[in-house]
């Protein structure tokens, strides 16, 4: 498969909406037959929502109702974005981006590859038994199987959503505790490892390559993606129509 191609989007920050925007904008142009990965991070603290979650969700914790938030395209509990790098693959419809197994326990094999070369060999493993609740609201309190963990606390989550059979996975790799959310130790706590963003991204891409076979190629959003982006940040993404539905 190694004459397969899948674009490298920049690494950028920003705020809940403009991400959703982003996320978005790569799958739809995954419709017309291009595979998109990209990084990113937060501007600042930013709580968002399942997509099947009630907006009145967040007020339950004092620390997380002030905190701006978005709704995801994606299901799943209730997540935190601050100390962590996010992904999102964005994979056309059908043979051979999407063949045999799901792409959540592939992508995170990946993942821990990544991190092993980074100096974590064998400190990140998958959930392999039944879902484990330890809490009502977020994420990270959530372990499903294929979930990753350091010892004992999850550390790598993703969710999915399909549009016109092409797929978009999006998932949060914890780098570090949030004061948001002080019961929720990342990488830094349970491993005593500061991992740097642009080292991260760029052995997780190594190691995607080795997986998969595919080039992978940097590239820049096109200039009607980058219109679609910002159309989606305001009219869907940063609207309450959106983000308060449930």
């Amino acid at each position: 498969m190694s004459h397969l191609q899948i674009r490298l989007l920049p690494y950028t920050r920003a705020d809940g909406a403009t991400n959703m925007a982003a996320d978005e904008t790569l799958v739809r142009t995954a419709t017309t037959g291009f595979a998109s990965l990209r990084f990113y991070g937060w501007t600042t603290a930013t709580l968002s929502l399942g997509y099947f979650q009630p907006a009145a969700v967040r007020l339950r914790d004092p620390r997380l109702a002030g905190l701006p938030f978005v709704r995801r395209p994606s299901g799943g509990a209730t997540l935190v974005h601050h100390h962590e790098l996010t992904y999102a693959l964005a994979l056309p419809s059908g043979a051979p981006w999407q063949l045999g197994e799901s792409w959540l326990p592939k992508m995170h094999r990946i993942i821990t590859s990544a991190l092993a070369s980074l100096g974590l060999p064998g400190m990140i493993g998958a959930v392999g038994a039944a879902p484990i609740k330890h809490g009502d609201v977020l994420c990270f309190q959530q372990l499903t199987p294929g979930d990753l963990l350091s010892g004992g606390h999850k550390v790598v989550g993703s969710a999915q959503r399909k549009h016109h059979q092409t797929l978009l996975q999006h998932g949060s790799i914890l780098l570090a505790r949030s004061e948001h959310t002080p019961d929720l130790p990342g990488i830094r706590e349970l491993c005593g490892v500061e991992l740097v963003t642009t080292a991260l991204q760029d052995s997780i891409v190594h190691a995607f390559e080795r997986a998969t076979g595919w080039q992978v190629g940097v590239s820049e959003w096109s200039e009607r993606e980058e219109i679609l982006i910002g159309e989606l940040a305001v009219g869907k993404y940063g609207s309450a129509g959106w983000n308060e539905k449930r």
